[in-house]
């Protein structure tokens, strides 16, 4: 997790992030409020034996989405580290080689893959944040869009062995969802899935037959969910072999009874407020995790 250093609202991701507002609120403030949920939901996955590394945005080039490092950076237990190609010039600011260094330092890095050479042709692939990886099957789950670039994702996926399974999904005023991690959450067993995003019959038939064929029970969210980041979600297991799923308070509160109690079926829940974070940049808490899969040293 990055502990930003000058978070605030990015006019060059608001273009296709409609889940984004400008609250007109000073950068001043919202650093400070951005940073007061982002230290609590430290505290609180720390509080539930779940290991989190931080590490501190710089404050020189401002990188107002820097919170977010899922988007250039991902893991694998093979030892792979992949960097992404991003679509906001701004963002590209927030690629680290200190962070890189980091991650070789205190674990086994095999291969870095570094796909940021196709920002110069306009394609773009923003890791979790586009891919919904099932690692044990090794499918990714991925909606069109600005950001999720099909030649790119195939070429991604061809790579590392995996399956690409597209499909376009939609908001509420019928633009493309800019990320995929909004749109779905995988866990062990289960899937919360926007099906109401995904208009083309023939596709969501896909989706849905695949998931099921893999064993995931699917859990449907309203678009109207989906816009309170229900599909925003990721499972983490702690250091006492527990699976924690971890949701915002937003979409914690948009969930029905019913929703609940089959999620809790799977893994303990863990609602966590980060009010700012999600309306100011369109992101929620699965959005501020960069999972490490790889050995520690």
């Amino acid at each position: 997790m990055i502990r930003p250093a000058a978070f605030g609202f990015n006019k060059e991701t608001a273009g296709d992030n409609f889940f984004q507002q400008n609250t007109g609120v000073s950068n001043e403030t919202l650093q400070l409020n951005a940073l007061a949920e982002f230290d609590n939901m430290v505290h609180q996955l720390r509080n539930h034996a779940i290991n989190v590394m931080v590490i501190d945005d710089t404050k020189e080039p401002a990188k107002p989405d820097a919170i977010f490092p899922n988007n250039w950076l991902s893991t694998s237990s093979a030892g792979i580290v992949s960097v992404f190609p991003m679509y906001a010039p701004n963002r590209r600011n927030e690629k680290r080689d200190d962070i890189l260094k980091q991650l070789a330092k205190e674990f086994v890095v095999k291969e870095v893959q570094d796909w940021s050479e196709y920002e110069a042709e306009g394609r773009f692939l923003e890791g979790t944040g586009s891919m919904v990886m099932d690692h044990d099957n090794k499918m990714i789950f991925a909606a069109v869009s600005e950001r999720t670039n099909l030649s790119v994702l195939e070429k991604y996926a061809a790579t590392n062995g995996y399956q690409a399974i597209v499909f376009l999904a939609t908001d509420k005023n019928g633009y493309p969802v800019y990320h995929t991690n909004v749109v779905m959450a995988l866990g062990s067993g289960f899937c919360i899935l926007c099906e109401e995003a995904i208009e083309e019959e023939w596709e969501l038939i896909a989706v849905r037959q695949l998931l099921e064929s893999t064993g995931h029970t699917i859990i449907p969210i309203t678009r109207e969910q989906m816009h309170s980041f229900a599909g925003n979600m990721l499972e983490v297991k702690n250091r006492k072999g527990e699976n924690i799923l971890i949701l915002s308070q937003t979409a914690f509160d948009s969930l029905r009874k019913e929703q609940k109690k089959m999620l809790e079926a799977y893994a303990g829940l863990l609602p966590i407020a980060v009010p700012t974070i999600e309306q100011v940049e369109g992101g929620s808490v699965r959005c501020m995790m960069a999972e490490i899969f790889l050995q520690r040293k």
